[in-house]
């Protein structure tokens, strides 16, 4: 058992708090703010106790100087004064006098946000390779350390695994939220248990999959993931996304797993990638070599309706199509109305599902919407996350 905020005395201390405020932002605007509200808990709890606040977040990939004017997190720091109704002291910065200086004059409540630790990526991956001085340095910082970033919890970065090397540490509410709705969803699913994969690449969901196919009752496959699947038995995908690399492990998981992968039995191609393509209806068995599968067909959708329909647990990570675009976006759409209605535990795992979920307006509709993308998928591959194994336990 992790040691959590509410485990220590906060009134007067300097709190770090490792966020995830990886955020879309379009011309200094924030379009989507859900990661930002994710961690008001356990902000507005150390504010409550009269402790003093010093934010930490990476923001997209910094490789060099022309990338920081693009991922400051300065409007997240005017996001968060508005949704917290305080005042949150931006600190354009990573480290130096002008960090701690704001820090020593943090009064209790106070909140401060220290600039994209990506930023120090420009020097030698730093914050990436989690290197020892800086995370040193920055858990010099504060007197306590809470990690209420899920999304980099698979991460051993300098901000979140350095710092808690350094210093006392715990969980924030929102990764305690999700560590305490996913693990016994995942270690002792209420049966039958259905998984529904989808999104691009195998590559991205080997472990996943190795992983899930023992403890699921059966998988369900879509996306452009389950044309690599659909090659390995033969079949003429066209132009349809393929690794070929993969197509070995695809076989060898098929043959060993046969009567639990579900994959389509037909498909909506096109023969070109684009919103206002026109979609076709066919058998996998009559793909056109100029043509590329976009989504699932109407059958495989009443298909994947009739294996989902004696779940007890589902966990769904990855949409069934090009959901972006409204021809496409049948599979994905049609499958969430279907659960929605289901009294069953939905787990949506992070990423591309929470923007499909979010997209057709069933954020509330399921058990769980998980925050984490990479890390969702390494808790459902069965693996340590690193940011979570560093943290004291109680």
């Amino acid at each position: 058992m992790k040691k959590t905020v509410r485990d220590f005395a906060l009134e007067g201390k300097k709190v770090i708090v490792r966020c995830d405020f990886n955020v879309p932002i379009v011309d200094g605007n924030i379009t989507d703010d859900s990661k930002i509200k994710a961690s008001l808990d356990t902000i507005r709890y150390i504010i409550d106790q009269k402790g003093k606040v010093i934010l930490l977040s990476h923001l997209g990939r910094i490789k060099d100087e022309i990338d920081k004017p693009h991922n400051t997190l300065r409007p997240v720091a005017e996001k968060l004064s508005v949704l917290l109704n305080q005042a949150v002291a931006f600190i354009p910065v990573t480290k130096g006098p002008q960090v701690e200086s704001a820090i020593t004059n943090l009064s209790n409540g106070d909140i401060i946000l220290i600039e994209n630790t990506r930023y120090e990526d420009i020097n030698q991956n730093k914050e990436s390779n989690n290197d020892y001085e800086l995370g040193k340095y920055w858990a010099s910082l504060g007197d306590i350390f809470i990690n209420d970033a899920f999304g980099t919890l698979h991460r051993a970065h300098a901000s979140n695994v350095g710092i808690a090397s350094n210093l006392v540490s715990g969980i924030g509410f929102l990764v305690e939220k999700e560590l305490n709705v996913m693990t016994p969803i995942i270690n002792n699913p209420k049966r039958p248990l259905i998984v529904i994969l989808g999104g691009k690449k195998v590559s991205d969901k080997i472990e996943v999959i190795e992983h899930l196919v023992t403890i699921a009752d059966q998988i369900i496959i879509g996306g452009a993931m389950c044309y690599t699947f659909l090659k390995a038995q033969g079949y003429q995908v066209g132009l349809s996304l393929v690794e070929d690399n993969q197509l070995g492990f695809c076989e060898e998981i098929l043959k060993q797993y046969q009567q639990k992968i579900i994959l389509p039995i037909d498909i909506n191609v096109a023969l070109e990638y684009a919103p206002n393509a026109k979609g076709r209806i066919v058998s996998i068995n009559n793909i056109n070599y100029n043509e590329m599968g976009l989504d699932i067909g109407p059958q495989t959708i009443n298909l994947y309706k009739n294996v989902l329909r004696p779940a007890k647990t589902v966990i769904w990570n990855g949409p069934m199509g090009v959901f972006e675009f409204n021809s496409f976006n049948i599979g994905t759409k049609s499958l969430c109305d279907f659960l929605s209605k289901q009294k069953i535990t939905v787990l949506i795992g992070g990423g591309d599902s929470v923007a499909f979920v979010k997209k057709f307006g069933y954020q509330d509709k399921f058990t769980h919407i998980s925050t984490g993308g990479g890390a969702t998928l390494e808790l459902l591959s069965g693996k340590y996350l690193p940011g979570i194994t560093i943290i004291d336990s109680k």
